[in-house]
């Protein structure tokens, strides 16, 4: 799903525009500081520089971070890191997708996506690249 110059101009992903797209002085401007600052990277692929965007950290619930990466895979869904913890689990109901962790852990985790559920969708959104096959999540509830 891709989304015009425009739309991701009002995004902390501007930076995600071909630069070709890029026009006047202003616009170049805050291109440029979106990708001196913003949550991405320049990485050289098949002899062609890309821009990449990181992983965005959403909350820390105790020792637990929790995160969205940027074109994931289907399900939408968020990942739950600790040194004990590596897991993903759906946007939807927070099922565990992938990974284990303990119970007490677990019900940390759903009672932060019971309360923050509307963010997490907000910035899993707002992290999906032009060319993520997964796209935009909408809440079925």
């Amino acid at each position: 799903m891709s989304r015009p110059k425009h739309i991701l101009r009002k995004t902390a992903l501007f930076f995600l525009v071909d630069p070709s797209e890029i026009a006047g002085l202003t616009e170049a401007v805050e291109w440029l500081e979106s990708l001196l600052n913003g949550d991405c990277e320049v990485m050289t692929v098949d002899g062609r520089d890309v821009v990449v965007e990181r992983r965005q950290r959403i909350a820390q619930v105790g020792g637990l971070k929790i995160e969205v990466y940027p074109n994931e895979h289907a399900p939408p869904h968020f990942h739950a890191v600790s040194p004990h913890v590596d897991a993903s689990f759906a946007i939807d109901d927070c099922a565990l997708l992938h990974g284990s962790v303990t119970g007490k852990d677990y019900r940390k985790i759903q009672h932060w996506h019971r309360a923050f559920k509307p963010l997490l969708i907000e910035r899993w959104n707002d992290t999906r690249p032009t060319d993520c096959k997964v796209g935009t999540y909408r809440d079925r509830t």
